[in-house]
């Protein structure tokens, strides 16, 4: 394109790219409008990859959101239509033997999404129902925090069909070396960094990395570089990156999180450190949530208290109800929904999609001033859209989840810590630069406030002007 005009693209640049062909398949299609770009690109998707949902929602999600920007460059349709597409999906098998000695076999994979801004990086996720679309989704996603995070980091995502909660500790290990067995043909330091992710925590990056040392006759630094030498020495990191955001959120709006009534949902690592630290701002987080349901402390977890959260949850497998049996006060399943806790932030941290557009409008008619997602996409396309035309304060997992980046075992090796300087005080630090690039970006683009907008349109720019450097590649 020429460089030049308001928006860097001359009015003969805009025409230029406007009668390129975005599609030749099936006969030249151009477009004159960034909305019948995205409706070109949609539409691509859906007759390539009709099965798979999760990722189609993801594409819904930022396309449209992007239509401001191809309007004023053009240019960035093309590289929508790369980044639609990995750079590698590989799938592999995972044979093993259980305790009673029977072979059993899972699938793995590990999808390269994108190493435009660095090696890949992203979270390996051991859970049943995981599959290949549901990675490179993830993948996608991990494309985006990677971006915001300000690490020199591509996007990758990773796992297996494979259910850890029903196995021994001896089966889970076997497993981890079997799966590491195959998967380190594929990663490396300087080449694809998996991080911890659903099912995979400080346990299995022990196991995995010491088959890939094994193999690699790699010398194990202890956390730092790949899978941090074994040993994730800021595991509560991600879950702080996330109170640290919120945070930033309160203070936009001249408020605090001091004194805040917080409904947190799930009850793993993030949920668990993110109601550690708002503790620490003088918030009051209220509840935490798994499968079996929800445990509710009408006047909030105390330190104590949220220790013997911790220690129940330590257990491998344990159910979160166990709690009530310690604690007089504590409500089990009652209320047995989260819009009937009084809160005044909500933090969805459990699953994707457990927000959805009726769970939306009655936490806005609760009075629930924001809601900031600390787990992949747990509110749905139709939520958000009701928390911006309701004016609700809304988190966007793919700014609030960049401490998991930030804390990344290749960031901490090329970018180590200084004497005297925190890895907590790094997160905090971004997480106030992530706010103010997403909410400037929301003002350039006419949608002031709109963060959720503000973090796609950002993240894309910082992979796509690389990716229009590396051209069609």
């Amino acid at each position: 394109g020429v460089v030049g005009g308001v928006h860097g693209v001359s009015p003969k640049g805009l025409k230029n790219y406007r009668n390129k062909p975005l599609f030749r398949r099936d006969g030249d299609k151009t477009f004159k409008t960034g909305s019948e770009a995205v409706e070109m690109l949609l539409n691509s998707a859906y007759s390539k990859d009709p099965h798979e949902s999760e990722f189609l929602e993801v594409l819904d999600d930022i396309l449209p959101v992007l239509t401001p920007l191809l309007d004023r460059q053009p240019k960035y349709a093309w590289i929508a239509k790369q980044l639609m597409e990995p750079e590698r999906s590989i799938q592999f098998r995972v044979a093993w033997l259980d305790d009673m000695g029977n072979s059993r076999m899972n699938r793995g994979w590990r999808t390269q999404y994108s190493s435009t801004l660095g090696p890949y990086e992203g979270g390996l996720h051991f859970n049943g129902s995981m599959n290949s679309a549901r990675v490179k989704t993830l993948g996608l996603e991990t494309v985006f925090t990677n971006s915001l995070s300000g690490c020199s980091l591509g996007g990758a995502s990773g796992g297996a069909d494979f259910n850890p909660n029903n196995k021994s500790e001896s089966e889970i290990q076997r497993f981890c070396q079997s799966f590491m067995t195959e998967l380190s043909k594929y990663i490396g330091p300087d080449m694809d960094i998996p991080s911890m992710g659903y099912g995979v925590g400080m346990p299995e990056i022990g196991y995995l990395y010491g088959q890939y040392k094994r193999i690699n006759d790699h010398n194990a630094q202890k956390g730092r570089g790949i899978l941090w030498g074994g040993v994730q020495l800021y595991p509560e990191a991600v879950g702080h990156g996330v109170i640290h955001f919120a945070n930033e959120m309160m203070k936009s709006k001249g408020s605090s999180l001091e004194g805040k009534r917080c409904a947190i949902t799930g009850s793993g690592k993030v949920a668990l450190s993110m109601a550690s630290k708002l503790l620490e701002f003088g918030a009051v987080p209220l509840s935490f949530s798994d499968s079996n349901g929800i445990i509710y402390e009408p006047d909030g977890f105390d330190e104590a208290k949220l220790r013997t959260v911790i220690k129940i949850k330590s257990e491998r497998g344990a159910r979160i109800g166990r709690y009530v049996i310690s604690s007089s006060s504590a409500k089990f399943n009652e209320p047995g929904s989260l819009v009937d806790i009084p809160a005044d932030i909500v933090f969805p941290a459990a699953f994707r999609n457990e927000i959805d557009e009726n769970v939306a409008n009655e936490l806005v008619e609760r009075g629930t001033i924001a809601v900031i997602e600390a787990a992949n996409a747990p509110c749905t396309k139709e939520a958000i859209a009701v928390f911006r035309s309701r004016g609700m304060m809304f988190g966007p997992h793919m700014a609030t989840l960049t401490g998991c980046s930030i804390s990344s075992g290749y960031e901490l090796k090329s970018n180590p810590l200084l004497p005297g300087h925190s890895l907590d005080k790094r997160i905090e630090n971004q997480m106030t630069n992530i706010f103010n690039e997403i909410s400037h970006s929301s003002k350039e683009f006419n949608i002031r406030g709109d963060l959720h907008a503000g973090a796609i349109i950002t993240g894309f720019k910082k992979v796509a002007d690389v990716m229009l450097a590396h051209g069609a590649v």
